[in-house]
């Protein structure tokens, strides 16, 4: 049955409709009539715009053909109102219009452009004033509005044809015709003096009509620094390019004039004439230094005589107060410049703020392109706001270059722009090259005499200078006087931007400031001062002697330093050091008094002494001042360091006495340990880098000789360091992370990574042996650990071969070394010995092997010529064939040895270790490698005549394998005679030959060798000496008590034997060399393991050897005649059952000195 249909009662015959559906039929009709409305008024617009354009291109046609019939007229006899209404009111009609302003000129406007300018100067030029146009500016109101007017209209005109002109272009002879007349008009409006027909009784009228016209100019709606600005970048780009020249420099050069005279005319306006019409200058300077000061290359792309009108006093120093009194302003506008012309030309890898830097700096200086070459500030310029301003650009450039890391991508971006089909390889010669020349122009900072220009306008301290900004009498004070600390902040900026720029650039500044006299001296003491209070009130003879004298004032105590600075001495380069330390040999020899090189005469164990407190809450606990002072003392000191040796830091005691030094080091050790602990690296990376960089030197030097108490270096950390297992895993982590790309490091690893000393020795070796015990644990739960037994690596030994049948058969292993080797050896006669390898063998294996491969005779390694005998590769195996596989091998035996914890009694020279822990070596390490080497250098480094006599060149003669080879140490060396003026060079060129260059090539085969089993991150832990202790054992001498606590018996003996009571009694006796022998007759290894003797493995045991003695040869009868004798794989001694003292003591010396006794049980 089928539903009935539903019947409306509103009796509607239409489907019924819901009230959601009424509503959006509703929204829709609305919508649609509201598009209705909208397109017709799109279309009435669009009807009006084209109907204006096509009656304003109607009304400019019938203009434009009016004013082509009028230029052929006369108008030598035009009135100036004539000129004024009937002439210039059409023109500027059709010359203002989009079609001529904004779109590329035509050859007939060009034309049309010239002869209304020809006509307009010819009208100026007439002595008449009823023809001269410029008369009107002093006529009714009426006319001078008028001419205000159009004079306006036609600066604006005269502008955006210069902003038109291309300099580069050779073809466009009418533009840069057309351009010249443009500013001989624009000259001519702005200066009254062009005026011909401007009366005496009229001047005054007419300056404050120009007055207005220039004030005119100055506001940014007027875009004329605008046009001035795109003008001269095209000079500049031509520069930086270097691919076009500059069509005819006559018209090049009028234009450039009378652009830069326009660009100053408010400068000049402002300080002449009567007041009525004044210029505001901030407007102006804005303007001025936004358009003009950030031009790249400005000082390059203008003549010398357009520099000198720059450099004026009216246009610089004004501009320079207004700058720092509205910098927010004016950075404002450059970063506005910055985005709007990123790409536009080819210098996109500095900033505006960065151009306006280097041209600055160049205004203000006048000096020559030779680093040594004396210079000057422009006249009147005064020190401290010049510093001021350049601080404040550098840190808004430095802002820039910190947001913008990857600096030649950005210059390759920009590049791009230039020209999409250029290839990568022209971008990125661009790139460089822009850099390059904008680093060039920052010569006048790494120049010497700028600094000492600048201390010496510090050393006056007279009252505030000031600077006549008016024209007037009035003078503002605005600056104070200048300080050391504004120095510090110019020359700290410098370095970082340097640092991003070209950071081998920065070594010319570090010369100055640290080879300039005093300066290094007194940043310290102000440094010093901030860091200790309590004893900022000292004299300075307190300070660095603690010897109370009578306090001095300050200038007192700096004249005094400058007469003991130029002191003659015997040694020039000390001279220099002096000079540096701002103090005389005198100083230092009292100072020394105080000061011995032996560290023991500094508090030991005061470790409050050398944790500073200002630096315990690292870089967030320092002012703003007190951060920058502390990374430019690092920079300095860092840069210093590396050319000081040891005779000038230790013995002459410049540029500081070891007192200071040890305060320099107990500050900055404290400041880097608590960087990491407050996680403070990150944020402030780089006073955190360079303060690492400047410890770790002074570490250096304070290991190859102590001048540091120990207790100095790990007092910062003595109550927060965290347990030694949760650091080794922590470190480990973090290493593991940083390797695999990974960018989060924890502070604790970062702390073993850069400033492992915190902890002390001891507990870095225990984190090493966690390093290694859970390296096995990995490896065994991975399966590819195996211990003794089943499962190790087989090796069968000849004993009169090891060497070679030990390369052979484990050589190829490499990081599978790692597991346990059972040693089976084969004796002369051919035939397996007897007995099972529990590790005994394989100790024995390794000792051996390490003894034959490291003996001289051999031939892999030889002994230095010092006094240890250090161990270090022949030069010669570089010739072998399997020289460097050899050097390899013995890098995994010494691995090996370390993994295992077998001791080895052999040291690597400190220079060997250096290269594999990845460290450079420096001068000083030579004594320890080459004495006789070492002292000729030093002789040739302070020699006082002419170096020259020497016959001296850049090579180094050798004999190696009966060959004589000679090495150039730089290219065409042979060439190159050393003098006075390159010994410096040519010394530190010699040392790093022989201690990186030369021996680089076997450490990084050894390393190789090595890393298969000991990581990288755990050698990080240690330094050079540590490094031989690792491998060879503690001190020269051991605590017999510790080793009679860990010994085991066998055989019948007990702690309480009386043969053992006689033994222990008689090692105490013994002299520490004799101790020493003994631990070697029984273990291989003289030194006792670094832990103590519970861990040698396997443990220090003594073996009854029954002998049948009567009883009465206690009591001086027949002893035991039988000598002891040791087991040394196992670490074992065979002691005879002796009865009297004397015997055992006998025949114990007699063993241990014959090296008799090494047998097999």
């Amino acid at each position: 049955m089928s539903q009935r249909p539903q019947v409306s009662l509103r009796g509607a015959s239409a489907k019924e409709i819901s009230r959601d559906a009424l509503l959006q039929k509703v929204s829709h009709e609305r919508d649609l009539r509201s598009y209705a409305r909208r397109a017709s008024a799109a279309a009435l617009f669009i009807q009006r715009v084209w109907r204006r354009f096509h009656v304003m291109k109607m009304v400019t046609e019938q203009l434009y053909e009016e004013c082509e019939n009028l230029f052929q007229d006369n108008f030598t006899s035009k009135s100036s109102g004539w000129i004024s209404g009937r002439f210039l009111r059409p023109f500027l009609f059709v010359a203002t219009q989009s079609s001529t302003l904004h779109y590329k000129m035509q050859l007939k406007n060009v034309a049309c452009i010239s002869t209304c300018f020809k006509i307009l100067l010819q009208s100026i030029d007439s002595p008449e004033s009823v023809n001269n146009f410029c008369s009107l500016a002093v006529g009714t109101a009426d006319e001078r509005s008028a001419w205000l007017y159009q004079s306006k209209k036609l600066l604006t005109i005269c502008f955006y044809v210069l902003s038109e002109c291309d300099p580069t272009n050779l073809e466009d002879e009418h533009m840069a015709l057309l351009t010249s007349l443009a500013m001989r008009l624009a000259v001519s409006l702005t200066d009254p003096n062009c005026w011909k027909s401007c009366k005496s009784e009229n001047m005054n009228e007419s300056e404050v009509a120009a007055k207005k016209l220039i004030g005119f100019m100055t506001t940014k709606r007027s875009g004329i620094y605008s046009c001035i600005h795109k003008y001269i970048m095209k000079l500049g780009a031509h520069i930086a390019l270097q691919s076009k020249t500059v069509a005819k420099a006559s018209d090049h050069l009028l234009i450039t004039a009378s652009a830069v005279t326009l660009a100053l005319r408010p400068f000049h306006a402002k300080n002449s004439g009567p007041g009525d019409g004044d210029i505001a200058m901030s407007d102006a300077s804005e303007q001025y230094f936004t358009c003009i000061l950030t031009i790249p290359y400005l000082t390059q792309c203008l003549p010398s005589f357009l520099l000198a009108a720059l450099k004026h006093e009216l246009v610089l120093f004004p501009s320079l107060k207004n700058l720092l009194i509205l910098k927010d302003r004016f950075l404002d506008a450059t970063s506005k410049l910055d985005h709007l012309e990123l790409s536009s030309y080819p210098h996109v890898g500095i900033s505006f703020s960065g151009w306006a830097l280097v041209n600055i700096i160049n205004l203000a200086t006048d000096c020559h392109d030779n680093i040594h070459s004396s210079g000057c500030f422009v006249e009147g310029l005064d020190c401290k706001l010049y510093l001021l301003v350049i601080t404040c650009l550098s840190q808004n450039f430095l802002g820039f270059l910190g947001t913008s890391r990857q600096l030649l991508q950005r210059v390759n971006n920009g590049c791009q722009a230039l020209d999409d089909s250029s290839s990568e390889a022209i971008k990125s010669d661009i790139g460089s090259k822009v850099i390059a020349s904008y680093v060039n122009l920052l010569k006048p900072i790494h120049q010497q005499w700028h600094l000492l220009k600048l201390l010496a306008s510090v050393k006056k301290k007279g009252p505030v200078q000031a600077i006549n900004t008016s024209g007037t009498n009035n003078c503002v004070e605005y600056c104070g006087n200048l300080e050391l600390l504004d120095i510090v902040y110019l020359y700290y900026y410098m370095l970082r931007i340097y640092s991003y720029l070209d950071p081998f650039g920065s070594l010319s500044i570090l010369n100055v400031l640290s080879f300039t006299p005093g300066f290094l001296f007194e940043l310290w003491r102000s440094l010093e001062d901030s860091i200790f209070p309590e004893i900022s009130h000292l004299p300075d003879e307190d300070k660095s002697c603690k010897n109370p004298k009578s306090g001095d004032n300050h200038e007192a105590a700096w004249d005094r330093k400058q007469k003991q600075i130029v002191k003659e001495t015997g040694n020039k380069w000390v001279n220099v050091l002096q000079k540096i330390a701002g103090k005389s040999a005198d100083i230092d020899d009292s100072c020394s008094n105080n000061d011995p090189v032996n560290p023991t005469s500094a508090i030991e164990g005061d470790y409050d002494l050398w944790d500073i407190e200002h630096m315990r809450l690292g870089p967030q606990g320092l002012s703003k001042d007190v951060s920058c002072m502390l990374y430019l003392f690092c920079a300095i000191y860092t840069h210093l360091l590396l050319v000081l040796d040891d005779i000038e830091f230790y013995e002459k005691q410049v540029p500081f006495s070891l007192q200071q030094q040890r305060r320099i080091t107990s500050v900055l050790n404290t400041f880097v340990y608590n960087s990491f602990i407050y996680n403070a690296r990150d944020a402030n990376r780089p006073i955190v880098d360079v303060a690492i960089r400047c410890l770790q030197l002074l570490y250096e030097r304070d290991c190859r000789r102590n001048f540091c108490p120990s207790s100095l270096w790990v007092a910062p950390a003595r109550k927060t360091r965290i347990p030694i297992a949760a650091a080794a895993r922590a470190h480990e982590a973090a290493f593991t992370n940083l390797h695999s790309g990974g960018l989060s490091t924890q502070s604790t690893s970062s702390i073993l990574t850069s400033v492992p000393h915190v902890y002390p020795f001891e507990e870095r070796v225990q984190m090493f042996r966690e390093f290694i015990k859970l390296d096995k644990a990995s490896r065994r739960v991975m399966g590819e650990f195996s211990g003794p037994g089943l499962g190790s690596i087989e090796v069968v030994v000849r004993r009169g071969h090891i060497i070679e049948d030990g390369f052979r058969q484990l050589n190829f292993l490499g990081s599978k070394l790692r597991s346990c080797i059972n040693v089976s050896f084969i004796n002369e006669s051919g035939l397996p010995e007897a007995g099972l390898d529990y590790g005994g063998l394989s100790k024995e294996f390794l000792t051996d092997l390490a003894r034959a491969a490291f003996d001289p005779q051999y031939g892999i390694f030889s002994q230095t010529s010092t006094s240890e005998r250090f161990l270090i590769p022949n030069m010669s195996l570089g010739l072998l064939d399997n020289g460097f596989e050899m050097i390899e091998f013995l890098g995994r035996v010494v691995g090996k040895a370390l993994y295992d914890g077998i001791l080895l009694d052999y040291s690597f020279s400190l220079v060997f270790v250096q290269k594999l822990l990845g460290r450079y070596s420096f001068l000083d390490e030579l004594s320890a490698l080459d004495s006789e080497l070492y002292r000729s250098l030093i002789y040739v480094k302070n020699f006082d005549g002419d170096v020259a006599e020497l016959s001296l060149d850049f090579t180094v003669t050798e004999e190696l394998c009966g060959k004589r080879i000679v090495t150039e140490l730089k290219p065409g060396g042979k060439n190159v005679s050393v003098a006075n003026e390159n010994k410096l060079q040519y010394v530190h060129a010699i040392a790093d030959y022989k201690l990186n260059r030369q021996i680089l090539p076997f450490a990084n085969a050894f390393y190789r060798g090595l890393i298969d089993l000991i990581s990288p991150s755990w050698l990080s832990l240690f330094n050079a000496n540590e490094f031989n202790q690792l491998l060879s054992g503690g001190e020269h001498d051991f605590d017999v008590e510790d080793l009679k606590i860990n010994t085991k018996y066998t055989g019948g003996y007990s702690e309480g034997s009386r043969t053992i009571k006689l033994f222990w009694e008689v090692i105490k006796g013994f002299k520490p060399t004799e101790r020493c022998m003994l631990l070697k007759f029984v273990t291989s290894c003289s030194r006792a393991p670094l832990l103590g003797f519970k861990h040698l493995h396997p443990s220090f045991t003594i073996h009854k050897v029954p002998c049948d003695t009567p009883l009465w040869a206690t009591f001086g009868g027949q002893d035991v005649d039988r000598l002891p004798s040791a087991s040394t794989c196992y670490n074992t001694l065979k002691l005879p059952t002796y009865r009297r003292p004397s015997t055992l003591r006998n025949k114990l010396l007699y063993a241990i000195s014959s090296n008799a006794g090494f047998e097999l049980s």
